[in-house]
């Protein structure tokens, strides 16, 4: 097997469970596996050597919620400014004309954005499969993941009650139930690696309470169990999906959750904004975790996760950029920033320090995704995916006093290097595994080629409807 040793780092910042730290220290991996860590290794030689002076060494940022897709509906003037329905309502017109080829590049693009911020372990959403479209859609994430080098968790997400059965999304995103489970099962048995160093997981993801069926939510999560993966959905993210719930099922968004089976140590949610007291003590209870994501929810309007309440409960709690198209950006590291101050501005500025940001990025996230034997912190036994900084970048001069906290306190959103599995994946501004230039090129044209083709459509509407 290949190894690799990162010698004479400035600093290692562990972030296990002591949060230990390494000055000056050297972290030796062999394969995916890292055998030693610490100031004096048993280790001088490796098939690759990279020598650290004057770099931070972090464990790979862990993005646990994501909808790459949207990667080609960021910046749409309709799309600002409003809330999540009418988000959505403006941008299922536009995505029910996406293909193969624009998810694999739209998946390119926002993995190898996230690598350039730090991240190594992405989870992905993928919920939209238009009418007469090969359903075969995750296949060409999974492809981009291969080809870029990240450590992938993709999620078969789903739609089933389109605006005919009183859904939000319009019927021609959505997919019949039998479709949806039976896709489900091969995308499971095709891609799922349960080992601790895999490269793909596979989790089951019905979207949300208003666009699927309470007997869909009842059989993905009997498939997901009977397969032993895990489970993942939209939740209590705005006032509205809470008021949506009480008026069509007569339930708040946890109680359709509790009573289609989907509460547990296998589950995790998105967003969790709208959750109560009581509901916060049952998550903590149960196990289940929570994806937050910081800036989608304030540029939708949609409210803060009230996190503090959540970690005393003892919810889990792990970091997620969301789709592209609510967030505008797929970095992880800005993600952190912006977390760090919104909860400084709604919870005070002694509830969340930068390293609590940086657990829960990190560690915390590893918990939410089930996979915290193998990432979510450097240590023996654990997999060699981390990220470095050059601390004698300008925009750090002056600010050398915490090495944990420098690179969500100052500085800008980027990192100079970044391992996936023990292998180098970005260094020096570059991705090693993709044409970024011709990459651009190609993804703008399948961005100016959706928005033509659902601009036509319109017209031809209006056209019918006079």
């Amino acid at each position: 097997m290949k190894t690799l040793l990162i010698k004479n780092a400035r600093n290692i910042i562990t972030m296990n469970d002591s949060r230990d730290k390494h000055p000056g220290g050297s972290i030796y991996i062999e394969g995916q596996e890292i055998k030693a860590i610490g100031k004096d290794i048993p280790y001088k030689n490796a098939d690759e050597v990279i020598d650290a002076s004057g770099k931070i060494v972090y464990p790979g940022l862990i993005n646990t919620h994501h909808h790459l897709y949207q990667t080609f509906t960021r910046n749409i003037p309709r799309a600002q400014n409003v809330e999540l329905f009418d988000w959505l309502i403006t941008l299922y017109d536009i995505w029910r004309h996406i293909r193969p080829q624009d998810v694999y590049l739209s998946a390119m693009t926002g993995l190898g954005e996230l690598l350039k911020s730090g991240c190594t372990t992405i989870a992905d959403h993928f919920y939209v499969f238009p009418d007469g479209v090969s359903g075969e859609m995750i296949d060409e994430e999974v492809r981009a993941a291969e080809e870029i080098g990240v450590r992938f968790f993709p999620t078969r997400g789903s739609m089933s009650l389109g605006r005919s059965r009183g859904g939000l999304p319009p019927d021609q995103v959505v997919q019949k139930e039998d479709i949806i489970l039976k896709d489900t099962m091969r995308v499971i048995e095709k891609y799922h690696d349960a080992s601790k160093f895999s490269k793909v997981r596979v989790g089951v993801a019905p979207c949300s309470p208003f666009s699927v069926s309470a007997d869909l939510l009842k059989e993905s999560a009997a498939l997901a169990r009977s397969y032993g993966v895990r489970m993942h959905t939209h939740l209590a993210e705005t006032k509205d999906e809470a008021d949506f719930c009480r008026e069509t099922l007569g339930m708040r968004p946890l109680e359709l959750m509790e009573e289609t089976g989907w509460v547990g140590e296998d589950v995790w949610y998105a967003h969790g904004i709208w959750f109560n007291e009581r509901e916060i003590a049952t998550l903590g209870s149960c196990g289940c975790g929570v994806a937050h994501c910081p800036s989608s929810n304030m540029k939708l309007g949609s409210g803060t996760m009230p996190i503090i309440d959540m970690l005393r409960s003892g919810v889990k709690v792990g970091l997620g950029v969301d789709g592209s198209a609510s967030n505008d950006a797929s970095n992880l590291l800005l993600e952190l920033k912006v977390m760090n101050l919104l909860h400084n501005h709604h919870h005070g500025t002694t509830a969340l320090s930068a390293e609590d940001c940086l657990y829960m990025a990190t560690k915390g996230s590893a918990k939410v995704l089930g996979w915290e034997d193998a990432i979510g912190s450097m240590e023996v036994g654990k997999a060699g995916d981390m990220f470095m900084i050059d601390a004698s970048r300008l925009e750090f001069a002056g600010a050398l006093f915490d090495d944990t906290s420098l690179p969500v306190l100052t500085g800008t959103p980027q990192v100079d290097m970044t391992i996936v599995g023990g292998k180098v994946v970005y260094k020096e501004g570059h991705l090693l595994n993709v044409d970024e230039r011709g990459l651009a090129i190609q993804a703008q044209q399948a961005a100016y080629r959706m928005m033509e083709t659902a601009s036509k459509h319109t017209k031809a509407n209006y056209l019918r409807a006079r």
